[in-house]
């Protein structure tokens, strides 16, 4: 389902997922309480929710739509604005699963290739992870994919079979931690990272390690700078965007701002951040791998890294960089992910030490960067 005021840009999105064949836009509608009504009549997997609307707004909707069903997957769009990226941020808390940075214009949407391509890729993301577990639409509402028939299901409760999204062959291989306790942490992610990064660091609070945090989280520019807001707020952490040409100091977190690549030079005993243009890597600019090598490069064995949800592979190939030089790799387990994706990748890579679920992250952090 699409949601957004202008029926311009409703169209101009329907067009491109409908483009696409796995793709049924069932329902295309102009506010966040016609979305309500149309979500009592069909099945719905992916809601594309605009901000600012009449008569109901996405925030207001958000919900109220997660009401009805929990399993839904939202993403927000909005332009790129301080108080988009705020309110944005506040979606994600309350339970969207993903943003999209919205064209200003439908000129720029109808041609902007990089906007389709997100936005069907996140769509993609988000409807296998919806299908992570198979099930009838809810009683009384029509089924995507028969809506011209107007089919109605058994009113029997849905049943709910796992379905993984990347089944691996076999058992997961570990490999055993550094040995050295760490002097620095470096976390990934994408898809579902707000909230997954909201939970790690809301349960590591400010002082319990003393540890420098460096995170590249796939996120546009002001949507960073919201993102360190919020996890300051959240876990009482000093946490703000690196700036290029600042030493990197204990008891706080450096998060890569949006378009830029954010590294770490060795300069004599001081780390300093470095923000580069350089091409994108996994099509993302902030990436995780360039991060990650220049980490291993600058503190060797000393790095304890954590991969969270996300699509695509990034920070695999500096993950492997990572173990190469003797440091340590740990991966959110497929159950707590919203996309199994980067996660995924450097679990079934056998560079882990460790793939385990959200809530026991914290843990682990905190035992191998104090030894207790």
């Amino acid at each position: 389902m699409v949601v957004d005021d202008s029926a311009v840009v409703r169209g101009l999105i329907t067009r491109m997922l409908e483009e696409d064949s796995g793709f049924a836009v069932v329902a295309s509608v102009g506010n966040g309480q016609m979305a309500l009504s149309a979500l009592e009549r069909y099945d719905i997997e992916v809601i594309i929710l605009d901000i600012e609307m009449p008569v109901m707004d996405g925030l207001t909707a958000l919900p109220k739509l997660l009401k009805v069903d929990p399993d839904l997957q939202i993403i927000i769009a909005s332009t790129l604005t301080l108080k988009n990226a705020d309110v944005s941020m506040r979606a994600l808390e309350a339970g969207a699963a993903d943003y999209i940075p919205k064209p200003t214009s439908s000129r720029e949407i109808s041609g902007g290739p990089d906007f389709k391509h997100e936005l069907i890729n996140k769509v993609r993301a988000l409807g296998a992870a919806r299908r992570r577990t198979i099930r009838r639409p809810r009683p009384g509402v029509r089924a995507v994919g028969s809506t011209s028939s107007g089919a109605v299901l058994s009113s029997t409760p849905p049943a709910r079979i796992p379905v993984p999204i990347h089944p691996h062959a076999g058992p997961l291989v570990l490999r055993p931690a550094s040995a050295e306790m760490p002097e620095v942490i470096a976390i990934g992610s994408s898809t579902g990272g707000p909230q997954a990064l909201f939970s790690v660091l809301g349960a590591l609070k400010a002082g319990t390690l003393k540890q420098p945090i460096l995170i590249t989280q796939h996120m546009p520019p002001t949507f960073t700078t919201i993102l360190a807001e919020h996890i300051s707020r959240i876990s009482g952490w000093a946490a703000a965007e690196g700036k290029d040409g600042e030493v990197v100091q204990g008891n706080r977190i450096y998060i890569a701002p949006g378009d830029f690549h954010m590294v770490v030079e060795a300069k004599g005993t001081d780390k300093i951040i470095r923000l580069n243009k350089n091409p994108p890597e996994n099509f993302c600019r902030p990436s995780v791998d360039p991060m990650l090598r220049s980490m291993s490069a600058a503190w060797g064995r000393r790095v304890l890294t954590i991969i969270l949800t996300g699509m695509g592979s990034d920070g695999l190939k500096g993950g492997q960089v990572v173990v190469g030089a003797g440091g340590t790799v740990v991966a959110q387990d497929e159950a707590s992910s919203v996309v199994w994706g980067m996660p995924g990748a450097v679990a079934t890579a056998g560079i882990c030490s460790a793939v385990l679920p959200l809530p026991e992250i914290p843990q682990y952090i905190l035992r191998l960067a104090s030894r207790r």
